[in-house]
């Protein structure tokens, strides 16, 4: 076998392996991020390897070719006579370089191109962009799940008080919940300070009743839900004078506040609508958005129930105790007459709030918040809700307290304190009363194991309804991620204890518990965010 021939073999061979790792490469697109990262890993050995053996190859040719040159020049041929081994040389070369009319007609139609050292070089590009692309992909994402059985021998419940916008959710979530974020940075995915920036945000909610792990039920009991929660566009670094300020259009999360140990949102302006964030406004930062919600289940003249907010954020201001902030709000929805010629008014309201935040205190962080609004405005939300005559009249008052405290690696607590009042704007009906105290110490024993504990207290008053207490309180041994409050993921396993005043029998622990002021749960779950 001719030199010649043994190299175009060797380099059909690894012309093979080049077009399979391109094709690969193609593939990688429709795989998820982790098995995309793990097919280019595949596709840069596979490059280097073929590279490298391409590279051995010619070299020994060459030098095979150089030992034959020297041997014929030794023995002096006759002019014009061509060797054997130079023919194998000017044919390898046309090989390499693109240049042979044998080597394109052999593999036409085999592969989209003549077989030539070009593929390795289209090869690195396509790496180089699917590098580009995996680098602008975020995936993000938080879920719970697991399973517990409470004292009766039924499935778990939850114990929360009545006209309480929240419960102490340690050992106390009977649902398996996830949030799916995607993010794509189309413009500077390393957002660089001098160039502008736009990013797009997709987010699917998902959650169950921890029935079935294929629910399928009749009437639709305990099946999966699923939601679209965020779908917008964000851009930033748009104008020199304002290279922070960030807009922003679609529906999202917006700028949320939350409490932990008992997942309640005392702001949530989440919905549809546009605005700008962090405008520097010199004594700190400003943000500005139209944010909307409707009622497709009411249906007027206008159309469906809507309702249009206004709001206005001043924020990062620095001032005695660490940074301040002020919020307003203004709501408005238009009323009308439905199809059973029911009247509904329009609607206005508003509120304002106030919150001071330390975030950097004793390894944690410490947070308060005030707000006050009435009207369409008085739930705080972009929601809409059932529209009354009395309406017009609502109002709450609420104030927040949180504190993280973590002195060091080897304990951690978080207090919080809630007091709500609510009114329906029915001078027939009271003040819907809520106060909320409780706590979740953590004991971390070593970087992956510890114990959580939590208790809280809430009182509910509702005039003519309900008014009593709830005690709850669990007990978690864990696995962790790190010494950290906020370390994730999680395993845990639970045994929840609760009881009641007599006030809240039949309000509290569903069916098993209908008849009683007491309860117990016990189960697993597992928690985490990325």
């Amino acid at each position: 076998m001719t030199v010649g021939r043994r190299f175009r073999q060797q380099l059909t061979r690894s012309i093979w392996i080049t077009a399979a790792a391109i094709t690969s490469v193609g593939l990688a697109f429709a795989q998820q991020t982790e098995s995309l990262e793990q097919q280019l890993q595949q596709l840069k050995k596979q490059y280097d390897e073929t590279a490298r053996t391409l590279e051995q190859r010619i070299a020994a040719l060459e030098q095979q070719i150089e030992k034959q040159k020297e041997k014929q020049a030794a023995e002096k041929p006759k002019e014009g006579s061509v060797s054997a081994v130079e023919l194998a040389a000017e044919q390898a070369q046309k090989a390499v370089l693109g240049k042979s009319d044998q080597a394109g007609a052999k593999f036409q139609g085999q592969l989209a191109s003549e077989p030539r050292y070009d593929f390795l070089r289209e090869a690195d590009q396509k790496i180089e962009k699917l590098q580009q692309q995996v680098g602008g992909f975020e995936f993000h994402g938080y879920f719970r799940s697991g399973y517990g059985v409470n004292g009766a021998g039924g499935q778990q419940v939850a114990f929360q008080a009545p006209g309480a916008d929240a419960k102490y959710r340690l050992g106390n979530e009977t649902e398996t919940y996830g949030e799916l974020i995607f993010v794509d940075n189309w413009v500077n995915p390393d957002h660089g300070s001098d160039k502008a920036w736009m990013k797009t945000e997709f987010m699917v909610e998902a959650n169950t009743s921890n029935s079935a792990s294929y629910a399928n039920f009749r009437g639709g009991a305990g099946n999966d839900q699923f939601r679209l929660r965020e779908a917008f566009i964000q851009a930033g670094n748009i104008f020199e004078s304002q290279p922070n300020a960030k807009f922003w259009a679609g529906e999202r999360y917006y700028r949320r506040q939350h409490i932990e140990i008992d997942d309640f949102y005392p702001l949530d302006m989440s919905g549809y609508g546009a605005g700008v964030e962090d405008l520097n406004v010199r004594v700190g930062k400003l943000a500005v958005a139209y944010l909307a919600g409707a009622r497709p289940d009411i249906l007027t003249q206008n159309g469906y129930l809507a309702k249009n907010n206004v709001d206005l954020r001043l924020y990062d201001v620095k001032g005695p105790g660490g940074l301040w902030g002020a919020w307003f709000n203004f709501a408005t929805s238009k009323g009308g007459e439905t199809s059973s010629g029911t009247k509904i008014p329009t609607t206005n309201g508003y509120a304002i709030g106030l919150k001071h935040q330390r975030l950097e205190w004793h390894g944690g962080y410490h947070v308060f918040s005030f707000q006050y609004g009435t009207g369409a405005a008085s739930n705080f939300s972009s929601s809409i809700d059932d529209p009354t005559p009395y309406l017009h009249s609502s109002a709450r008052l609420l104030a927040t307290e949180q504190v993280l405290f973590q002195p060091n690696d080897k304990f951690a607590i978080m207090p919080i304190v809630i007091y709500q009042r609510v009114k329906d704007g029915n001078p027939q009906h009271g003040w819907n009363q809520w106060v909320s105290f409780g706590a979740r110490p953590e004991i971390f024993f070593t970087k992956y194991l510890s114990l959580a504990m939590e208790g809280g207290f809430d009182h509910t008053h509702l005039r003519g309804q309900y008014d009593g207490w709830l005690r709850k309180f669990t007990i978690a041994p864990q696995i962790g991620a790190g010494r950290k409050f906020f370390s994730r993921p999680v395993l845990r396993a639970f045994l929840t204890y609760a009881n009641w005043s007599d006030g809240l029998r039949g309000f509290v622990g569903g069916v098993p518990y209908l008849k009683r002021s007491s309860g117990l749960t016990y189960g697993v779950q597992a928690e985490t965010w990325f």
